[in-house]
């Protein structure tokens, strides 16, 4: 007779983060909405009670895999390189690249118009992740007061990352390894327009 299979010991931080891994894992094989409870728990090796004593409800599971998503971009932006500021930019740019190729369907779902699993908290959490975009900006080309002007320029250039990036992972037209310089190189071209309404923004084009 077969022994049966006893579950393995952890800590419920480690339960819970094997769970999480196991979606994300999942995740780059399908969109989160179509993963079930029964695909993560075979994934995870664990049994259906178990899942319902770490997550209440798939819902929840999804979210929390999603904030892994969140966390690794907002950690990709920690991320320095020594430098010039277009240099350090790019290692933020590519820091991004990095965590949205290995999240790739959690990070299409979080920013995909109309998401069945984004919802208004992890739209906040994305908003943390595009204003400190912007704070990093600033501070490596040393603006303490940027005009509205420019803000708003720098955050519609977190549009365009985002919309590139969506783009990319889905299609992979370019090489990775071209991808940071050229939405460095936008983030340049943007700023030049800017600086032709705005004369406060020349300093910016100075430091770059």
């Amino acid at each position: 007779m077969t022994e049966a299979r006893k579950p393995r010991r952890m800590s419920p931080q480690a339960r819970r983060d094997e769970l999480i891994r196991a979606a994300l894992d999942l995740f780059a094989s399908r969109a989160p909405e179509l993963v079930t409870v029964d695909d993560i728990i075979v994934r995870a090796d664990v049994s259906r009670p178990l899942f319902y004593r770490y997550f209440s409800s798939l819902r929840e599971l999804q979210i929390e895999a999603l904030h892994t998503v969140t966390d690794g971009l907002i950690d990709g932006l920690a991320r320095r390189q020594e430098g010039t500021p277009l240099d350090r930019l790019r290692g933020v740019v590519r820091g991004l690249i990095d965590v949205a190729a290995e999240y790739q369907a959690g990070y299409i779902a979080l920013l995909r118009g109309g998401s069945v699993i984004a919802t208004s908290e992890t739209d906040a959490v994305v908003d943390q992740v595009r204003n400190r975009s912007v704070e990093l900006i600033l501070e490596a080309t040393g603006v303490a007061e940027p005009s509205p002007l420019l803000l708003l320029t720098l955050r519609c250039w977190t549009a365009v990352v985002e919309g590139a990036l969506l783009t990319w992972l889905q299609e992979r037209t370019i090489p990775r390894e071209d991808l940071d310089g050229w939405l460095v190189d936008q983030l340049v071209a943007m700023v030049a327009a800017t600086a032709a309404h705005d004369p406060t923004v020349a300093v910016l084009l100075d430091a770059t």
